[in-house]
């Protein structure tokens, strides 16, 4: 089946596993509820990116347009680097969720308890309930934990996408050259491509605004509880070096977010720039209007906003760590 063509037994599967390994865990963790505002959260991003499956597939038919396709092998090559970055982000994300994961579970093996602490209607200290609830915690963790590191990864890369167009955009526009006629043209195509960029970022900032504002105000919230914790264990023990990872990812996870949106706010801006770059000079006083209108129009840099409240920028993510350092302090100095 064609990857850019998703069925409706897609989405419906997607939500049945969903609903099943997290919404059902979540539920009994309701009475632990330092964890579930993030589960919550993961399970909001699985069923919002299931919602938006045909918006997923326009974004993809953005980019396989041809206006969006590298011009030559120099132009491969320059976005290369921007693929690498997103491989090499993935990859330690990826492996510092699996670490943590991993270190949670035997933690809990090795100590003959549940990984997550949680409610049921029956006992789970006897055999098999505790074997049954163990096995099926690490399978909806686990699900968990691959969604949200793939999910977010997905957006990483929308986002990683924008900034790699800029780049071609600024390779064409540095290299306009040639007779009026052959100038005027490229001129013409960089517009369309230009206008193709501003489309996917403006479908991309729509899939993804709300999951950031919850994102940023969920992690909020759960580094300062996460930090609490860890100020009341007496000594460095199995829970306070899984409560010091949590924290780590979570930063991580927040820190992505923001340097792929301050990437792209960074690439966008230096396309005015490149207009200055290409060989106007030459060309008719026509031409050179069309061409300064151009650089009007990308004077405002590309911003991808969480519902136009605040952007996604490394200052964004200062903001952040300083609230929920706030926070700590003021339930630590309460509890003092």
């Amino acid at each position: 089946m064609n990857p850019t063509n998703p069925s409706g037994t897609h989405k419906w599967y997607f939500i049945f596993n969903a609903t099943l390994l997290i919404g059902v865990q979540n539920c009994s963790q309701i009475i632990n509820i330092f964890f579930v505002y993030t589960n919550f959260l993961c399970l909001a991003k699985i069923l919002i990116f299931a919602r938006n499956l045909k918006s997923i597939n326009k974004i993809l038919r953005i980019l396989d347009s041809q206006e969006a396709q590298p011009k030559s092998t120099e132009q491969i090559k320059l976005i290369q680097p921007s693929l690498t970055r997103w491989k090499v982000s993935y990859f330690v994300f990826m492996s510092h969720v699996t670490s943590n994961v991993a270190l949670w579970f035997l933690s809990a093996l090795f100590s003959h308890q549940l990984p997550l602490v949680s409610w049921y209607p029956f006992s789970v200290e006897k055999s098999p309930n505790y074997e049954i609830i163990f096995i099926y915690q690490v399978f909806s963790f686990t699900y968990l934990s691959a969604a949200n590191i793939n999910v977010d990864s997905f957006f990483y890369a929308l986002l990683m996408f924008i900034w790699a167009q800029c780049d071609i955009l600024c390779d064409d526009l540095s290299h306009l050259d040639g007779d009026p006629a052959q100038f005027n043209q490229k001129l013409i195509n960089c517009l369309k491509h230009h206008e193709t960029i501003l489309r996917l970022a403006k479908k991309s900032n729509s899939l993804i605004d709300r999951i950031i504002l919850g994102q940023f105000v969920t992690s909020t919230m759960t580094l300062a509880l996460t930090m609490f914790q860890l100020s009341l264990i007496q000594s460095v023990n199995k829970e306070a070096l899984v409560s010091l990872l949590y924290i780590l990812g979570i930063m991580l996870q927040l820190f992505l977010y923001c340097w792929f949106g301050t990437e792209v706010e960074t690439k966008s801006s230096k396309i005015p720039y490149a207009t200055f770059m290409s060989q106007w000079y030459e060309q008719p006083l026509h031409i050179k209007k069309n061409l300064l209108i151009l650089s009007e129009r990308c004077q405002r840099p590309i911003q991808i906003t969480a519902i136009n409240l605040f952007a996604l920028s490394l200052k964004t993510f200062v903001n952040i760590i300083r609230t929920a350092w706030s926070y700590f302090a003021v339930l630590y100095n309460v509890h003092q």
